[in-house]
């Protein structure tokens, strides 16, 4: 089910960037790979064997954090931005490429 909301959230974000855009709406979403955070009953914030595992799987060698991932949304909705829309953005550090 989990994987099938994913989807869903990027039809959806597809889909309501054609129907805004021409009222200069911008519809992207954020794809956060393993964080330190309270998702998963804070596994990967708390477990360090988790943690040392997942960090394997990224190219930056790490876990993220929230900041790192709200820094993503900041972005995204700046002007610095303003030409991105309808897309999926993965903020995961390279994870599982």
């Amino acid at each position: 089910m989990y994987s099938a909301s994913k989807a869903a959230l990027e039809v959806l974000t597809r889909s309501l960037a054609i129907e805004l855009g021409a009222r200069g709406i911008r519809i992207n979403a954020v794809a956060p790979g393993p964080s330190a955070t309270d998702f998963n009953g804070g596994a990967m914030r708390d477990d360090p064997e988790l943690r040392s595992n997942l960090a394997a799987q990224t190219a930056l060698g790490r876990v993220g954090e929230p900041d790192e991932i709200g820094d993503a949304i900041a972005a995204l909705a700046s002007d610095a931005m303003r030409w991105v829309t309808a897309e999926r953005i993965e903020v995961s550090g390279g994870s599982l490429i």
